[in-house]
């Protein structure tokens, strides 16, 4: 096993993870299937804001899980917050993947000196409001009823962890990470 920056060549592998998500869970509230061209784009975004998107590989190159963050919000002074995302392959969950990749994406925000992290969660996912909590994460806030999918209402957990960087913020619409 190996953590990874993963770069363009492994957009499939991450599709294939997104699209099972998509699906068959709550995890993102996207209805249909992601496609390349998407892919394509998440990628460039990324890279245009120095936002890594952290893998774990197993012994034969094939992708387990990701994590990545992106923008908060869109406003100038949301510039110190950004909105974390993992997610481990359904063969490989339970074996304490998701822990790595957030304390990598702990890290990696730490280092671009970020101050705050947002993970936003479906309300009845039990396990990734578990290992967020774990990790120092405290729930914020919940958005009742602002999703609907698979025939139902779904509610929106907020946590948040703060770090403690930057040693000394500004205000302004640049940064440097």
């Amino acid at each position: 096993m190996k953590i990874i920056q993963c770069t363009p060549e492994y957009a499939s592998q991450i599709l294939d993870i997104f699209n099972e998500a998509i699906l068959h869970s709550t995890a993102l509230y996207d209805y249909k299937p992601w496609t390349m061209d998407i892919m394509k784009v998440w990628f460039e975004t990324k890279a245009q804001h120095g936002f890594p998107v952290i893998g774990i590989v197993n012994d034969e190159g094939v992708l387990m899980g990701f994590g990545s963050y992106g923008q908060f919000r869109v406003r100038p002074a949301y510039k110190y917050t950004i909105e974390n995302s993992l997610y481990v392959h359904r063969d490989h969950r339970g074996k304490g993947l998701g822990k790595i990749l957030l304390n990598e994406i702990i890290r990696h925000a730490t280092n671009q000196n970020f101050h705050s992290i947002i993970a936003v969660i479906d309300a009845s996912n039990e396990i990734s409001i578990d290992l967020h909590r774990k990790a120092g994460f405290e729930q914020v806030g919940v958005f009742r009823e602002v999703g609907y999918k698979f025939g139902r209402w779904l509610d929106a957990a907020f946590l948040q962890l703060n770090l403690n960087t930057p040693e000394a913020p500004e205000e302004g619409y640049s940064r440097e990470r």
